[in-house]
């Protein structure tokens, strides 16, 4: 249960009410026009509820990596325009977020009125968790309360996540509440068998991810870049795959990890048996499966010649691009017994483009894992999707509205999962 007090847990009623947002919305290259509002989207909740209490709503934000430094190209106006048609409610902006311009803006504000300010990260205090930052940001706005809505940000320490609520009686929003509240339960309480379906890049990323599963969970999935290093340290050539070589004890150690569970109770680690190869990342590179585990797509493919040796190696100029239809089906199957997934990173290089379809060719695994998430093979579980690039490919496939919960955070989901707590939320109000 969420432990901070909410909205609906204080009286908000007609009051000015300085909002921390999730803005940080992908621009298009001229800085002009918001590619993708699924984070935006989460906000509307909160600011409908704040709308029908009267309130004079303040909404503060990030965008983008400006530095402490002004740049036209990371604006929130795009931003406060496409929330604006999403609410269907007028939305002032302002190009700054604290001083003059703010005092004015808000000084006269009637109530449901909606203001936006400018980039909060085009000034230092913001990530510095600067006291007299925050401070500004709390007077200038005219604000009340302080409502923290903004789950993607809330594992980093900053001015609109801790120091501001020095200053004002700050609770959460209910994007915030609702993603804290189903990623705990989730880990700590979870409808069993819990599966976790792990994939992405590196290994120091998700550490502590991959132990706190091993700990908990009955079965999970290793794909993607991710599971290089694994392969390595069980002896099997990678060709040109990229991995970090600081990064094979780690794995090692996960792997003796996952043995001695599975020794103390019911449990599956499950590493690619097969993958799908090429020599340069391109919709053109010519791709091959490489199969060292049952051989049968090797056998099939060879028949009724013999299996080359070449089959079931990776060539020294051949990199690993995604699981292969074997290691696919074998995830898809773990998910048909599972009552609860939770799946953070794709499976293989999703991003590469297809000549053939919408399935580009190293997105195949991930596909094949989404189909059993969905229910196409004859059982639905619980689906939790983690943020970052996942939520990215979720998001291209059309699919953000078909699992049961899709993170706006991938550091702070992450975090959260971990078992971390979460600096954002720990500074808010306690329920009483």
């Amino acid at each position: 249960m969420f432990t901070k007090q909410t909205i609906r847990n204080i009286n908000i009623k007609g009051k000015t009410v300085l909002l921390r947002a999730e803005l940080d919305a992908p621009l298009s290259a001229d800085g002009k026009k918001v590619m993708s509002d699924f984070r935006l989207r989460n906000n509307l909740p909160t600011i409908n509820a704040l709308i029908k209490a009267d309130c004079r709503i303040v909404i503060i934000g990030k965008l983008g990596r400006p530095d402490g430094v002004p740049n036209p190209k990371m604006s929130l106006a795009p931003v406060a325009k496409r929330l604006e048609e999403l609410l269907g409610h007028p939305i002032t902006f302002v190009s700054d977020c604290i001083g003059d311009k703010v005092i004015r803006a808000t000084d006269q504000m009637k109530p449901k009125q909606i203001v936006m300010l400018e980039n909060i990260r085009f000034y230092p205090g913001e990530d510095a968790n600067d006291q007299t930052f925050a401070k500004s940001l709390a007077e200038d706005s005219g604000a009340e309360v302080f409502v923290q809505d903004c789950f993607a940000s809330v594992h980093h320490i900053g001015a609109s996540m801790d120091a501001v609520t020095h200053f004002l009686p700050s609770v959460a929003g209910l994007s915030l509440e609702k993603e804290v509240d189903t990623i705990t339960s989730t880990m700590q309480e979870p409808k069993r068998p819990l599966m976790a379906i792990i994939g992405g890049a590196k290994v120091a990323d998700k550490i502590e991810l991959l132990r706190r599963f091993i700990e908990i969970a009955d079965y999970v999935a290793i794909g993607g870049a991710l599971a290089n290093p694994f392969l390595v340290a069980q002896g099997i050539d990678i060709g040109d795959s990229i991995y970090d070589r600081t990064e094979l004890q780690v794995a090692k150690d996960i792997l003796k990890r996952a043995a001695a569970e599975s020794k103390k109770r019911p449990f599956v680690l499950s590493m690619p048996h097969d993958v799908v190869v090429a020599e340069w990342i391109d919709k053109t590179a010519p791709t091959r499966i490489v199969d060292w585990g049952s051989n049968s797509v090797a056998d099939i493919t060879n028949y009724p010649k013999r299996v080359p040796t070449s089959s079931m190696r990776v060539r020294k100029r051949e990199r690993i691009l995604d699981i292969g239809p074997f290691s696919a089906s074998f995830i898809a199957g773990g998910v048909q017994l599972a009552k609860t997934v939770v799946w953070n990173g794709t499976m293989g290089v999703t991003e590469t483009p297809s000549l053939q379809g919408p399935i580009g060719p190293t997105a195949h695994g991930t596909e094949t894992v989404i189909e059993a998430l969905l229910g196409d093979l004859g059982h639905k579980p619980f689906v939790v999707v983690g943020g970052g690039d996942t939520v990215g490919y979720v998001e291209s496939r059309g699919l953000l509205g078909a699992f049961d919960h899709v993170s706006t955070g991938g550091g702070a989901s992450l975090e959260l999962m971990a078992g971390h707590k979460l600096p954002g939320v720990e500074a808010l109000l306690d329920k009483k």
